[in-house]
């Protein structure tokens, strides 16, 4: 009875101080990850000394290992692989060969490891990625139909398939020296032999006894039932010398193509979600402070191979596909973290007796640092990239703007249409265009959505729409309209801005992506911003009214109005709307800069329509702060009044030439 209290009370705990840390994280905007690993130093040996690994709370982290291991194999995505099937399985596998060469190479030579086995499983730890972190910040970022989100995402999906093969094939490097060729030989010909198996069963097998469950409609048994047949495989796998996470990660692929798949997933994940913090939790009372300062030389070195090293291989292996190196560098950024499967990794390799309590330390340590940093360096990659375009030498050497390519154009180039992004959005506008006789030129940097133009005799330009150069070689100032219909929000308000300092006068139509891009979009200049949801809606209301009985012309004038007032009269909480808009988020990635308005300033009594701020010098006027009180997004009729504050956004040469104008010089 004691022992079970023991146990419970040791749950109890470290659930507490996960709940605890996950909340504190991510109040700060990191990953809960991060706040579970702090709960486990707090409550553990290095801490108040509440909780050790030696007990049942190690079962149940294996629990977790292996219910991750088996949702990751769930939602592996072979549909996803193989869209951009090339710098997925090129780039993907050959980041991981060269991180492992990488990583363990110079940890051998700089004595940090002592024999070959320990540098390449240290190597194997330092390529895995965090799938969940990457996700989550394109999530939040609205970046994951992006170019690079793609790329990013392509790569985490062979680094989490490449897991599976690590697990199975580097613990044969714990084997005599003269024996590893016969062990590993052995291990391939028994993971083949479990493979082909598991395909087997996975086709005629597991779907017949999972309907079979499904069949007597108890959701009790259903889990039971998926329960049992991820763990069971887990202990066959560990039997046969494969390891518990293999059997689990197979498991799940055995499933991914039931029909019952995401039932089975739906109900496997809450259990996942438990049994996984335990397992971090559990990481997190391994972490010693006092032991990574002591060794902060080491800590830092595996950092940097991490954060320098990892990006730039995937930086040149981008490249080497044809990307521009902008965008390789936003992709070497983006995932030069470790991800949380590397803990499941490591564990293997403590528990081969291949990495000793010092190394395994060193890892953890190294594998929560970057994940820290991970979400900032996502973050702060775009601004990076745009403040090393303003220096033309840095820009020149680096080529972050590739030479932009017309293609299918025989003509003169004038009075055509300008169609920035060509997904689903830029394909349909494409269409209409096209059959309606208009004159069309499209800019994308994505090669394979443009072989549909190149199939039609479509003119495009490759290239990156937010550049000035590609702008003018898209011959802007002789356009007659311009859609833009990014992906990104950044590069849309970058486009957009852009645009409209090299043609002023453009009718230039937005995608907006969330409702509090709206009216920063139209701040910014566009003549339409289309929010794709509030149409549905407005279709769909449209089409009801109709069958309702309400005249088309009545029903016009409605949806018209509803456009003409910028969506404001349908947006949720209507009455809190501009008090909840982010200005920030609206001017990210744009440089801006606050002016005070002094007395003998030309602009004081007039409106900002008498200005003609943005048509004289470029510049657009986002926000006007007076007495205390900001005014977000100003209409034309606003009249300016002496101590006012303006926040401008503009180019360097914009904000001169509007600082000239503003004060009368």
């Amino acid at each position: 009875m004691a022992g079970e209290l023991t146990l419970i009370v040791e749950m109890v705990t470290v659930l507490g101080v996960a709940v605890s840390g996950g909340y504190l994280v991510n109040r700060l905007h990191q990953p809960v990850l991060l706040g579970y690993l702090l709960g486990g130093m707090v409550v553990g040996p290095a801490g108040l000394k509440l909780v050790t690994l030696e007990g049942d709370i190690q079962v149940l982290s294996e629990v977790g290992v292996a219910l991750l291991l088996f949702a990751l194999g769930v939602e592996f995505s072979l549909k996803d692989l193989l869209r951009l099937r090339m710098i997925a399985l090129g780039g993907g596998s050959l980041q991981i060969i060269l991180t492992i060469l990488l990583g363990g190479g110079l940890a051998y030579l700089t004595g940090w490891v002592e024999t070959v086995p320990q540098g390449i499983f240290l190597g194997a730890v330092l390529s895995l990625s965090s799938t969940a972190v990457v996700l989550k910040s394109l999530i939040e970022r609205n970046e994951v139909q992006t170019i690079h989100g793609q790329i990013m995402l392509a790569i985490l999906i062979i680094q989490d398939l490449g897991l599976g093969m690590m697990l199975a094939v580097l613990p044969v490097l714990t084997q005599p020296t003269e024996m590893i060729g016969i062990a590993l030989f052995a291990a391939l010909v028994k993971v083949l032999l479990f493979l082909s198996g598991a395909i087997l069963a996975g086709k005629w097998v597991i779907p017949f006894l999972i309907r079979l469950i499904a069949q007597t409609g108890s959701q009790e048994l259903f889990l039971l039932g998926i329960l049992v047949l991820c763990l069971g495989i887990a202990l066959f796998t560990y039997a046969i010398g494969l390891g518990i996470a293999m059997g689990a990660f197979v498991a799940g692929l055995m499933i991914s193509n039931v029909e019952y798949a995401d039932h089975a997933l739906d109900r496997i994940l809450p259990m996942r979600d438990v049994f996984a913090t335990l397992f971090f939790v559990s990481i997190g009372l391994l972490i010693d402070p006092g032991f990574l300062f002591a060794n902060a030389g080491v800590l830092i070195g595996l950092i940097a191979i991490t954060l320098i090293g990892k990006a730039g291989i995937v930086a040149l292996i981008v490249r080497g596909f044809g990307y521009s190196l902008k965008m390789a560098l936003t992709v070497g950024i983006g995932i030069n973290q470790i991800g949380e499967f590397s803990f499941v990794l490591a564990g293997v390799a403590q528990s081969e007796g291949v990495f000793s309590s010092r190394l395994y330390g060193l890892t953890v340590g190294t594998t929560a640092i970057t994940l820290l940093l991970a979400p900032f360096m996502l973050k702060v990659t775009p601004y990076l990239l745009q403040w090393l375009e303003r220096f033309p030498q840095i820009n020149s050497f680096l080529q972050l703007n590739n030479s932009p390519r017309l293609v299918g154009l025989e003509e003169e180039l004038v009075n055509h249409v300008l169609v920035v992004g060509y997904g689903r959005v830029g394909q349909t506008l494409v269409r209409m265009l096209y059959f309606q006789g208009h004159k069309i030129l499209v800019i994308d940097n994505n090669e394979a959505a443009l072989l549909t133009l190149r199939e039609r005799r479509i003119p495009y330009l490759f290239g990156d729409a937010s550049s000035s150069l590609v702008l003018e070689k898209a011959n802007i100032t002789q356009a007659k309209a311009m859609a833009i219909a990014l992906p990104d929000p950044m590069a849309t308000r970058l486009t957009l801005k852009r645009a409209l300092s090299l043609a002023p006068d453009l009718d230039i139509t937005v995608r907006a992506h969330v409702n509090d891009e709206i009216d920063s979009l139209y701040q910014l200049g566009a003549q339409e911003v289309v929010q794709p949801e509030f149409e549905a809606s407005l279709e769909m209301g449209a089409h009801m009214l109709l069958k309702l009985g309400d005249s088309t012309y009545a029903v016009q004038q409605v949806v018209n109005r509803y456009r003409r007032g910028r969506y404001r009269d349908i947006l949720p909480e209507r009455s809190q709307y501009w008090g909840a808009a982010d200005l920030e988020v609206a001017i990210a990635g744009l440089e801006h800069h606050w002016y005070v308005l002094h007395s003998d300033s030309p602009f004081v009594g007039l409106s900002l329509a008498q200005t003609n701020a943005r048509r004289l010098t470029g510049a657009t006027i986002m926000a006007i702060e007076r007495n205390k009180q900001l005014y977000r997004y100003p209409t034309g009729e606003f009249t300016l009044e002496s101590g006012d504050r303006l926040l401008v956004v503009a180019n360097p040469q914009e904000h001169i030439a509007f600082t000239k104008l503003f004060t009368g010089d």
